[in-house]
């Protein structure tokens, strides 16, 4: 075994990778990687459920019949013991209540478990009670444009979240109020799509609000359960305005998270369930923007002992302990934290557990400090991305699942000092060392302006050899604090494996937004969204265009939605960097995208017309000079078809060559509810690469594949 030194731009690269001279390893089959035939290259890791007290914890193993079984493992000895008390993490929810209604919607049992709550199609609020089956309606005036308790379209996308499912209603922690958001639509642009159904097709109507267009109006209720009488909270409806997810405290406190239209100034109010009034209970303002769909904002501790907050007021996320009328006592980390989160709070101890990426940005780490701020210790070890970890119930022994790009995911018991007690297990499997694994190394790449350095990942081909030139296949997210280099282990298989052994260097870059420089990176896109992200994708594709093994004409890009926007700007603003290019719903003009998540970054298009201009793919058509494959769905409702289509008129109109492929009825994920389609995208995604990359025709298996539609090679 020899290893390789490459010199670059950056100076002394050291491949990751080390060639064998004699021992030929096996390749992959394409039914091992895609049809789900891979040979034991890898194993699950033992399954931990929880704790039973600090020297036992529980895991689940196959039972001598097959089925789940639960063992007690002592700490000390690793002896196992058959377990039948409760097992924390296997608390399950409770099946939806049957309740008789066929368009009841996001039925939701209170916590003591005698109502549910659930919205209908005439979009107002019930509660029924279910011993007796009385329903009593909350809200009266429902109707197509005014929604009580089921989120109009930009906060079921932007504040909501997904997976909430457009509810919008709340439990109180005694079961005796629900809270919720009545949206008025009626002022809101509709934005239609047409669905080709039928001899005529239909339009499908939805309010959404594009960037400086009129927004919902939005009140919240306080609804009692046993009465039936809701309590507006003391916000004026129609005032340009946005309300975050709600809290109920532990102590049955109602706080509603309120923010100007311009995202920079968050006040938390705790509103009076009686009458509707607030008062303040912490305020931030910053100069660029605060993020209002945040869930973990808060850690309450126990009633009357005030909470712990996480900002980025700083520049990083920090977290900051707060009374219970909203007072800062102390700040309780420092420095450059990222992607924090909470683990616990021992309260007796004044201790709070957290991870973070702090000392490396690419790896999460595990850490215990004080409430007061003091006595910070990293607990986690090694050069490893510590991404998942069970503490014990006083913190004496926690088990960790770790990883880098070149170790395979390991867990291990570690005791409060981060001294590693045992090794649980490994994700290698049997037949691991019999295959060639592609290497994969992160290195980082200076900006161009000299300020930061781009983390980026490359997996090399198996059987690398740097006296070749190869083509390279860079794939794209890069919206704003959603970072894909991380230094963690990919599972072996899939498309990956198989691009590796065809020939293709692969690679993912983040930029200065990423979250890997902190709230500082990602205050450089205010007013200018993606202007600095494809000038770092430029500095990246640079430093590899200079590397001796990189096919400097065969540079290629692809991304879905914001990666499909950074696609598009990498084929006209970057043009001189990279050649190729297939760009899934994107986005190609921030006017047409909807006001909460653009404006967060861009302010308004009546505030920033020259921003909303020099961030438009279109600008930069005339530079375009490569191949750029556009896809779209005609039904995505979040990034309309809309973008493509205005980028492919200014493409015509200049005269560009370019391919494009439309999915009838497709939403934002193409073959979402559709395989053939699926299969269909990524047969021709993949046809467009060994045609320009890989220069050959794409192998038979896939022109075979049930529901490929029989593509033609090249």
């Amino acid at each position: 075994m020899r290893k390789i030194l490459l010199f670059g731009s950056a100076g002394l690269l050291l491949l990751a990778g080390t060639y064998s001279a004699t021992a030929q390893k096996n390749s992959f089959t394409y039914d091992q990687l895609f049809k789900n035939a891979a040979p034991n290259t890898s194993k699950p890791l033992p399954s931990i459920r929880g704790w039973i007290d600090d020297e036992h914890y529980i895991e689940m193993q196959k039972g001598a019949d097959g089925n789940p079984a639960f063992v007690s493992v002592d700490v000390k000895s690793g002896k196992t013991t058959p377990y039948t008390g409760a097992v924390p993490n296997e608390a399950r929810q409770q099946p939806t209540p049957s309740i008789g209604i066929a368009d009841a919607r996001n039925i939701t049992a209170s916590p003591d478990g005698k109502f549910v709550a659930y919205t209908r199609k005439d979009n107002n609020l019930y509660v029924m009670e279910l011993a007796s089956k009385k329903v009593t309606q909350f809200s009266k005036d429902g109707s197509e444009s005014i929604l009580n308790g089921y989120a109009s379209w930009v906060y079921f996308e932007e504040i909501l979240g997904r997976a909430s499912r457009y509810k919008a209603f709340w439990w109180s922690p005694d079961s005796k109020h629900l809270s919720y958001m009545r949206f008025d639509d009626s002022k809101v642009p509709v934005f239609p799509i047409y669905v080709l159904d039928g001899q005529d097709g239909y339009l499908e109507n939805t309010h959404y609000p594009k960037s400086g267009e009129k927004n919902p109006e939005v009140k919240i209720g306080i609804a009692t359960v046993e009465t039936g009488n809701t309590v507006w909270a003391d916000f004026n409806a129609q005032d340009d305005q946005y309300f975050g997810p709600p809290l109920w405290t532990p102590d049955g406190q109602f706080w509603a998270q309120w923010m100007n239209r311009g995202q920079d100034k968050l006040i938390v109010y705790n509103i009076d369930l009686a009458n509707g009034s607030k008062s303040e209970i912490y305020k931030e303002e910053q100069k660029t923007w605060i993020d209002l769909d945040e869930y973990s904002r808060f850690e309450f501790l126990s009633a009357g002992k005030g909470f712990i907050l996480k900002s980025d007021k700083d520049g990083w996320e920090n977290l900051y302990y707060h009374d219970k009328a909203g007072k800062q006592l102390n700040q309780i980390t420092t420095g450059t934290n990222w992607g924090t989160s909470i683990v616990r709070v021992d309260e007796k101890t004044k201790t709070v557990y957290y991870r973070a990426r702090k000392e490396n940005s690419a790896r999460f780490d595990f850490y215990k400090v004080g409430l007061d701020g003091k006595n910070l210790t990293r607990l986690s070890f090694g050069d490893f991305s510590h991404d998942q970890v069970n503490l014990s119930p006083t913190g004496k022994y926690f088990i960790t699942t770790y990883s880098n790009v070149s170790t395979p995911s390991t867990m291990a018991l570690v005791d409060a000092k981060g001294k590693v007690i045992r090794t649980l297990g490994d994700s290698k499997g049997a037949d691991f060392d019999a295959y060639e694994i592609p290497k994969t190394e992160l290195v980082r790449v200076k900006s161009g302006d000299g300020v930061f350095d781009l983390p980026v990942t490359i997996t090399y081909p198996t059987n690398f050899d740097p006296n070749k030139k190869y083509p390279v296949l860079v794939s794209i997210y890069g919206g704003p604090n959603a970072g894909t280099v991380y230094d963690r282990w990919k599972p072996v298989g899939g498309a990956t494996q198989w691009w590796a052994q065809e020939g293709l260097i692969q690679v993912a870059f983040d930029n200065r937004s990423s979250g890997h420089f902190g709230k500082k990176g990602l205050n450089y896109i205010h007013r200018q969204l993606g202007k600095w992200e494809i000038e770092d994708y430029m500095s990246c594709g640079k430093w590899l265009r200079q590397q001796s093994w990189v096919d400097s004409n065969k540079i290629a890009m692809t991304g879905g939605s914001f990666g499909g926007y950074m696609t598009c700007m990498a084929l006209t603003y970057g043009a001189s960097v990279f050649n190729y290019g297939v760009a899934n719903a994107s986005v190609t003009d921030w006017h047409f995208y909807d006001s909460h998540y653009t404006e967060r970054f861009m302010d308004s298009p009546q505030e920033n017309p020259e921003g909303y201009k020099n961030t438009a793919a279109m600008t930069y058509v005339p530079q375009y000079k490569g191949l750029l494959r556009i896809v779209h769905g005609t039904s995505d409702d979040n990034v309309h078809m809309q973008n493509s289509l205005t980028l492919i008129d200014v493409m015509q109109n200049n005269g560009k060559n370019f391919e494009f492929m439309v999915y009838p009825g497709e939403r934002h994920g193409i073959g979402g509810n559709n395989a053939k389609k699926a299969l269909h995208n990524r047969n021709e995604a993949y046809a467009f690469w060994y045609k320009n990359l890989l220069g050959k025709p794409m192998p038979a298996q896939f022109l075979n594949t049930e529901g490929a539609g029989g593509r033609r090679a090249f």
